[in-house]
């Protein structure tokens, strides 16, 4: 250790170098009940919670006849859904500015890291963004499924799960890293509100079905809570103020609140109804039986479980991360100048406060 590792004579012990004491951090987040192994324990935890529940959804609505077809029904039912057919058609610009947004967020992710210098911390996030859309590329490539035809004959490509879903969600939690602690529950909140809408929009316009936007949401939550969890394991966390810490968030994490609340709700209400349904009726949109009004429940209940789901990942993770610091602590106080040299004072050593170690600083 260096020399100045040591207690002042008479005076609070001097901080170590971070470069000469850096395995201290690593012992200290291996204790057993420090802080760092609290926070990851409970993201890594809810990482292997997201892989699971993206093993079920994987399993229940690609794999099974009944999940496809409720599926299928969802992507019809858009179409006989007044609400959804009338904003496509007054408002045929959304397409565009979904796009636009996107492409504004990409940008915004790393111009908020970089104008608060959290260099290695909005690579991090990048990487996050970038991870999540490599899985959910090689999902839809690789990923087991039923192939599905179109009338012209040619493969229909998989969307399970969804990118546009991973990207939106995935720069929403990307930002916890690069904003700061107290920010974090109001920016995280906001822009989770705008992934839920990227996924709506993208259910209503018949590019996804619900599925895969569920999926695409666990993706994202399952490589951010690893990443923290990683820098827990690192010793990069800390803890944070908690007076006063979820206030400035309200504004934000209450909507975010009640879209999670009402859209598991009222999806899963829904469901139930849906699955009353013969499965006839739900066959083909061209069926002697057809039901419209049970192709319409079904993109509704699709619709709400979708919501639902993408604004609890966000909530999840702000609770997550709510007293929990990513940045480091604030450089302590130094002094330096010829007369502190004169002092005898070591050129290689860091100081804090006036005074130095041989003592002879008495004031009379």
């Amino acid at each position: 250790m260096a020399s100045y590792d040591r207690s002042r004579a008479g005076g609070s012990p001097r901080p170590p170098r971070t470069g000469d004491t850096w395995w201290y951090a690593a012992v200290a987040a291996e204790a057993p009940g420090s802080f760092s192994t609290r926070v990851r324990t409970r993201t890594r935890r809810a990482c292997l919670g997201a892989v699971l529940v993206l093993t079920v959804v994987y399993a229940g609505l690609v794999l099974t006849a009944t999940g496809r077809r409720w599926g299928d029904a969802a992507l019809t039912g858009r179409r006989t859904d007044t609400v959804v057919t009338t904003l496509l058609r007054e408002h045929p610009s959304l397409s565009g500015l979904t796009t636009l947004s996107l492409v504004l967020g990409c940008l915004l992710l790393p111009a908020v890291g970089l104008i608060r210098r959290r260099y290695a911390l909005t690579g991090l996030a990048a990487g996050a963004v970038v991870t999540a859309l490599a899985i959910t590329a090689l999902l839809q490539r690789y990923a087991p499924r039923p192939r599905f035809l179109d009338p012209g004959g040619a493969l229909v490509p998989s969307g399970f799960p969804s990118a546009q879903t991973t990207l939106a969600l995935g720069i929403a939690l990307g930002l916890a890293l690069v904003v700061p602690q107290r920010q974090r529950g109001l920016v995280v909140g906001a822009a989770t509100l705008w992934a839920v809408a990227v996924g709506a929009y993208t259910l209503a316009d018949g590019r996804h079905r619900p599925g895969d936007v569920i999926a695409g949401a666990l993706v994202v939550l399952a490589v951010h809570c690893g990443l923290h969890s990683l820098l827990a394991r690192k010793g990069r966390v800390r803890p944070a103020a908690r007076r006063g810490a979820a206030l400035p968030g309200l504004p934000a994490t209450l909507p975010l609140l009640l879209v999670a609340a009402g859209g598991l709700g009222a999806g899963l209400w829904l469901l139930g109804a849906t699955l009353a349904v013969p499965d006839a009726a739900l066959a083909v949109p061209d069926a002697a039986s057809y039901d419209a009004a049970g192709f319409r429940l079904a993109h509704r209940c699709g619709q709400a479980l979708a919501a639902g789901v993408v604004a609890t990942t966000g909530l999840l993770l702000i609770a997550l991360l709510r007293h929990v610091e990513l940045e480091r602590p604030p450089v302590p106080f130094r002094l330096g100048g010829p007369f502190v040299e004169a002092a005898g004072a070591p050129a290689d050593a860091e100081l804090v406060g006036p005074f130095t170690e041989d003592l002879d600083h008495e004031i009379s």
